[in-house]
């Protein structure tokens, strides 16, 4: 697993999709938007239902179109970019901010605290506000999607620091998978990190998820008895937070984007 240490010095620009190899087919409108990074498949599949995605100013009916490229087509009356390679950051979220584009509660963002420069990014899934550690952020909607899609079982590791009594049949359930409120979870491979100092009721847990669901690990931890204090990712896929400070960016070298781009399990998501 490679760890993340301070940022490597920035190699050459990726060149653009218009200076690359043309599709040798047409590709569905949304995958390219989302490799475009006009956002996930999800969201571009929202828009085109808006009508805010044209093309030569005609609103598109369905994200099913099929296209050879960008030329024409416009988001909300705006010219959409041709699309760059992939590129993927790792970035130590600090707690305390959302992962979202603008809270209309005004706490803030991850975009409040990102070190200026970087390009348009879009989070690899969520960490919830109080969950700090390694969160992905990519400029291309299909990485994102297939990273973040149950079926590529991309594993996530976490350190959970609980309150209670750990017992060693429920990591054990844990293992087979477990059903909470009508909701599946699981398998996640929990252990007993260590314990904290003698005296202290808090312990630290490793835990590994494929699935990601919405504060997974804290209602898992809850239908334990625990209570979680603090909660940090510490790897998602091949990455891994490491030596990253809190609030600072690590972009992963373009080779290493490639391969992962070029991954069976993950062609295939997308």
């Amino acid at each position: 697993m490679r760890k993340a240490g301070s940022p490597q010095p920035r190699g050459p620009r990726p060149r653009s999709a218009a200076a690359a190899d043309p599709p040798a087919r047409p590709e569905r409108i949304a995958k390219l938007l989302a490799r475009a990074g006009a956002g996930s498949r999800r969201d571009i599949e929202r828009m085109i239902a808006e009508g805010r995605v044209a093309r030569d100013g005609v609103p598109l009916a369905t994200p099913a179109t099929l296209v050879m490229n960008l030329e024409g087509i416009s988001v909300d009356g705006k010219p959409v970019e041709a699309a760059q390679a992939a590129r993927l950051f790792l970035f130590h979220k600090p707690a305390g901010v959302l992962t979202a584009a603008r809270d209309s509660s005004g706490r803030p963002t991850i975009y409040d605290v990102l070190p200026q420069g970087l390009p348009r990014l879009m989070p690899v899934g969520r960490l919830d506000l109080m969950t700090e550690g390694l969160l992905l952020l990519t400029n291309d909607g299909a990485l994102k999607r297939a990273l973040e899609l149950p079926a590529n079982a991309v594993p996530r590791t976490y350190r959970v620091r609980v309150r209670g009594e750990v017992r060693q049949a429920d990591l054990e359930q844990l293992a087979m998978g477990v059903e909470l409120e009508g909701v599946r979870y699981g398998p996640v491979d929990a252990s007993i990190d260590r314990r904290a100092s003698t005296g202290s009721a808090n312990i630290w847990l490793s835990m590994t998820l494929t699935e990601g669901k919405n504060r997974e690990i804290r209602k898992l931890c809850a239908a334990m008895g625990l209570e979680v204090s603090r909660l940090i990712r510490t790897s998602f896929g091949p990455f891994s937070l490491g030596s990253l400070p809190p609030r600072a960016v690590h972009e992963v070298p373009a080779g290493e984007v490639a391969r992962l781009v070029r991954h069976p399990r993950l062609r295939a998501g997308a």
